[in-house]
């Protein structure tokens, strides 16, 4: 076929127009692809997959350090603060065969003082030879013959409801300007391993005794 100018030119155009024409269907078709359209509805939850296999065990922990030991308790046991004592002459010490023997006796009311710590428990009486500002504290029954010229001898019978004393000189309270001295103090324990050992306390010892019980005094 001969092409002449005309149709040479009329080629080209038609040439020119069907790939624009390709273009535009294309991006028409990848604009029409991208759109999203509305979400639909939620389809139903499917069937629970089977159980997975179980993990290893954890390895177990350091041990906690222990806790320091509590305080001691003080709940059961019961003490007096320190009391004013007065004795009199107690003329049954004086026997018929010994009319020189002086004899002199008090007595410390003690309510809490009962059957129970009497059969079972512990009964502590202490003297403060000194003051509550200089303490000398001694547990009965007491007996001295070097500091004390003559000898001092004080024993302790107990009842119930009252602690009765018994000394051979008068040891009862004394005020020496305006400070107080012999005074005495009770302390009544009810029976059982806990109260009476009290974690190897020495019920003789007063310090031991003032700390395990936290007295103030």
């Amino acid at each position: 076929m001969f092409i002449t100018p005309k149709n040479q030119k009329l080629m080209k155009h038609k040439l020119f127009t069907i790939p624009s024409i390709l273009l535009l269907v294309a991006t028409i078709f990848v604009t029409g692809c991208t759109k999203e359209g509305p979400a639909g509805a939620a389809g139903p939850a499917g069937p629970q997959g089977p159980a997975g296999p179980a993990g290893a065990a954890g390895t177990a922990g350091t041990p906690g350090t222990p806790g320091a030991p509590g305080a001691p308790g003080t709940a059961n046991v019961i003490y007096s603060a320190w009391l004013d004592v007065a004795y009199g002459f107690n003329i049954d010490s004086i026997s018929p065969n010994e009319k020189d023997t002086l004899g002199f006796i008090a007595q410390i009311p003690a309510p809490g003082l009962v059957d129970s710590i009497l059969s079972r428990g512990e009964i502590k009486v202490y003297l403060n030879l000194g003051s509550t500002a200089s303490p000398d504290v001694v547990p009965l029954p007491f007996f001295d013959p070097i500091y004390f010229n003559p000898a001092l001898l004080i024993n302790p019978d107990f009842y119930i409801g009252a602690i009765e004393l018994s000394s051979n000189r008068n040891a009862g309270t004394r005020t020496t300007a305006g400070v107080k001295s012999y005074q005495y103090r009770y302390i009544l324990i009810p029976g059982g391993k806990t109260a009476r050992m009290a974690s190897g306390i020495n019920w003789e010892k007063y310090d031991e005794v003032k700390k395990y019980l936290r007295l103030q005094d």
